[in-house]
C-alpha cells in the first residue's frame, strides 16, 4: 500500500494525473483480495495491481479514460466458458474494481485522499 501512496505523491509532484483502480468486491477464486490497488498515470506509470494479468491491461485502459473525462467508473470481470475473447479471470472468480481520479481538480476528496489512505494501511501519515 505504501508503494502506492509514494508513487502517488511522486507522479502528481512531478505534474502527473492519476487515477486509483480498487478491487470493491470479489467472488470465488481470485488473484487479489478486496481492497487490492493499482494506480496508472495519464502518461501510463503503473504502480499495485489488480490481478496480475490480462485484467489489469484492461483497467490500465479505463483508468487512462476516467483521467480523460474525470468521471469515476465502476468495471466487473469474470469468467465464463463464452468469454473466449473478452478480458476475464480464468481462476473462475470475479471481481469489480472501482476506478477513480484522485487529482484535487477531479476529486472533491483531494491531496487529504492520501494522507487517508496511508493511515488505514498503517503507515504513518505526511504533512503534505
Amino acid at each position: 500500500m505504501r508503494e502506492i501512496v509514494d508513487h502517488v505523491r511522486s507522479w502528481q509532484a512531478e505534474g502527473e494525473h492519476v487515477a486509483i483502480a480498487t478491487v470493491l468486491t470479489t467472488a470465488g477464486s481470485t488473484p487479489r483480495p478486496v481492497g487490492a490497488k493499482m494506480a496508472v498515470t495519464a502518461s501510463g506509470k503503473i504502480a499495485g495491481s489488480i490481478s496480475g494479468g490480462c485484467v489489469d491491461a484492461d483497467v490500465i485502459e479505463h483508468a487512462v479514460e476516467v483521467l480523460r473525462t474525470g468521471r469515476p467508473e465502476i468495471i466487473e470481470y469474470g469468467y465464463s466458458p463464452d468469454m473466449s475473447w473478452e478480458v476475464g479471470l480464468m481462476c473462475g472468480g470475479s471481481v469489480q474494481v472501482f476506478v477513480e481520479p484522485v487529482d484535487a481538480a477531479y476529486t472533491p476528496v483531494g491531496a487529504g485522499w492520501l494522507d487517508t489512505l496511508s493511515h488505514r494501511a498503517g503507515d504513518p501519515v505526511s504533512g503534505t
